[in-house]
């Protein structure tokens, strides 16, 4: 348990993190060229081809395990993950998504910063430039799913999107070409002036005119309602703002963040795991999800990091995501069941449409990982 003594604590984060480590080296064989559905199915995560926006949470847990364990056991399905990747970019398999950011930050750019393997270097380029065709240059803004031409999905931009916006930043350093940097940082900017409400809520999602560039209305996809706010939201936001500005320094983008935290922080529960919209709290008898818990913990703890060490904010932030991940680590994760292949239960996928209700999340599980990374070592964000 977390407490006021340093070995102690090095102790219960290093058990911790054991577990999640035999986790997933339970999981090499299934999961060697496939990988972990998005959710699980009665706590069990069904093996599939690499096709969803998902996939790249397994390969990110196995860099993290390999980094925390400074061995070599996940190297090989390391390397086939990797020729899926390539695979799935050569022959743009499902790939009308902003979501190769996830897919591609996760897989080539951890591997370029991991293994400093140049091949996935220039993959996680070409994956950019991919991402770019989906910049409106009129909106300012990375279409978020679908067909660009499908009037259902045209000019809608999603909160999701700053953990992609990465990619972009990435390839700018990588090539000196300055058009990826100033697509991400606009897209970001819109982000938070239209997504981010004035009482430091988020809309889930926003539509814009392509031909114009108007701004149109917001909307939610899988929050409870338009005025609600989505909890996994509010928790890609606090983390996605903060990223931007270590890019951007934008400072602008630090008071967003921390109007966020700020405002998730107050909804949290007594336990300090957020239900899966924050128009919830203890006794509404709707599902949490540790999923939002877990993305948020990373999030406070990077905006932490760049708040000086004089703003009381920085501790209070570092104080409030050590009790989210004790609440995660001792009634959340997967121990209790030990036939689950996940590591974090009682995530929400989409409660709208019944999808992954009260199941494990792959990115869950991947933030959690990370999440205990973090306070366990120094370590270079993938993101």
């Amino acid at each position: 348990m977390i407490r006021n003594d340093r070995a102690k604590n090095e102790v219960w984060l290093q058990q911790q993190l054991d577990y999640c480590y035999q986790k997933i080296k339970s999981n090499l064989d299934v999961f060697s060229d496939l990988v972990p559905s998005a959710a699980s199915e009665n706590q069990i995560f069904p093996a599939e081809k690499n096709i969803d926006w998902t996939a790249s949470f397994w390969v990110g847990q196995l860099f993290l395990a390999k980094e925390g364990t400074k061995t070599t056991d996940f190297d090989e399905v390391i390397a086939l993950q990797i020729e899926s990747f390539q695979k799935r970019l050569d022959q743009q398999i499902e790939l009308e998504t902003h979501d190769i950011g996830f897919l591609y930050i996760l897989s080539a750019v951890a591997d370029y910063k991991v293994n400093d393997n140049l091949k996935s270097r220039e993959m996680a380029i070409k994956a950019a430039d991919l991402l770019m065709t989906r910049y409106n240059d009129k909106a300012h803004i990375i279409q978020a799913w679908g067909d660009l031409n499908n009037p259902e999905q045209s000019g809608r931009m999603i909160i999701d999107c700053l953990l992609n916006l990465p990619l972009l930043y990435f390839a700018s350093i990588e090539t000196g070409d300055p058009k990826y940097h100033e697509a991400a940082y606009l897209h970001a900017k819109q982000t938070q002036k239209y997504i981010v409400r004035a009482n430091a809520t988020t809309f889930h999602t926003y539509f814009f005119d392509v031909e114009t560039g108007a701004a149109k209305f917001g909307k939610t996809q899988q929050g409870f309602s338009d005025d609600s706010c989505w909890a996994r939201g509010q928790a890609w936001g606090i983390y996605g703002f903060t990223l931007s500005y270590l890019y951007t320094d934008d400072v602008s983008f630090i008071d967003t963040a921390i109007r966020l935290a700020d405002y998730f922080i107050e909804k949290l529960p007594a336990d300090k795991v957020p239900y899966w919209d924050l128009i919830f709290s203890d006794g509404s008898g709707e599902e949490r999800d540790s999923s939002s818990g877990a993305i948020a913990v990373c999030g406070l703890l990077e905006l932490a990091k760049v708040l000086p060490l004089s703003n009381p904010k920085r501790s209070h932030y570092e104080a409030i995501a050590l009790e989210i991940i004790e609440s995660l680590a001792i009634n959340y994760t997967t121990k209790p069941v030990p036939e689950s292949n996940g590591l974090l239960l009682h995530g929400v996928y989409d409660k709208n449409s019944n999808k992954g209700v009260d199941e494990c999340m792959s990115w869950g599980d991947y933030y959690y990982l990370e999440a205990l990374i973090r306070l366990n070592q120094v370590w270079r964000s993938y993101f």
